[in-house]
């Protein structure tokens, strides 16, 4: 039987081409199925990275701003070098000078007070008010026939004033400008007669008329101005924030009719 099964006619043949046709069709299946797949495969990648592409350009760009603002620096405002207004209180001494020095002696008190209006840290103008005290030398009062007197000066100045920064903690400046000089004096009592001519001593003292000692007697108080300049310097030493302590030494001249006031006040006291 089984020569007759292998006999038979085309039996081969025909399981060779049944074979050939599974394989063959096998082959076309797997060959559609792999394109298919690819296409999906691709067409998922392209959503994916057009989702993502967004995503990261705005980390990217919140990064770049991050970034530029790291990089520009922050200005701070510059701390301002001067003050507009400087107020300033003192007491001291004061010299005399000239005639003065003549009929009234040194080492009278001074009480000063003023106020600056700076308009950079190098210029400004400063007003002041100085009261000066101004005793009479013993020779003057011998000359005047009193036991005793009074005389002091008021002195206004207006003034340039050039301040000379030269650490955080000391400073100076200097001054010059016009001034208005008021002297006023009173002797006690006097023996000097009415009429007689005028001594050196009452000259000065700016109670002569026409070279004689007035006839009504009116030559006990003296009352006097004058306009003439006044000029100094003054260091600086900060103490306690915008608190500064000054020394000052100035001159002051003043003139009136040919009559002249002249002092030299040392000043110490504070600014702020």
């Amino acid at each position: 039987m089984i020569r007759k099964f292998a006999t038979v006619p085309g039996l081969g043949l025909v399981l060779s081409a049944s074979l050939i046709t599974i394989l063959a069709g096998t082959s076309t299946v797997r060959a559609q199925q792999t394109p298919a797949q690819q296409d999906s495969t691709q067409q998922q990648q392209p959503a994916n990275q057009s989702q993502a592409q967004p995503q990261a350009e705005a980390q990217q760009s919140s990064s770049s701003q991050e970034t530029a603002q790291e990089e520009i620096p922050v200005r701070k405002p510059k701390p301002k070098l001067y003050k507009n207004w400087v107020y300033n209180v003192g007491a001291g001494a004061s010299l005399t000078n000239g005639t003065t020095r003549t009929y009234a002696r040194g080492g009278g008190g001074v009480v000063a007070a003023g106020v600056a209006r700076n308009f950079s840290q190098y210029f400004g103008f400063r007003l002041d008010f100085q009261f000066d005290n101004l005793p009479l030398r013993d020779s003057a009062l011998q000359l005047a026939g009193a036991p005793g007197a009074t005389d002091h000066v008021y002195a206004l100045t207006f003034s340039p004033i050039i301040n000379l920064p030269v650490t955080r903690v000391w400073g100076g400046y200097i001054i010059a400008g016009p001034g208005y000089f008021h002297r006023s004096g009173k002797l006690d009592s006097s023996t000097v007669l009415p009429g007689v001519p005028c001594t050196a001593f009452f000259q000065w003292w700016g109670r002569c008329f026409a070279g004689s000692i007035p006839a009504n007697g009116q030559f006990l108080h003296s009352s006097l101005n004058a306009v003439g300049e006044n000029f100094g310097a003054g260091i600086t030493r900060k103490v306690h924030n915008d608190m500064e302590v000054y020394a000052e030494f100035r001159y002051f001249h003043g003139t009136h009719a040919g009559i002249t006031t002249d002092l030299r006040p040392i000043t110490i006291g504070l600014r702020w």
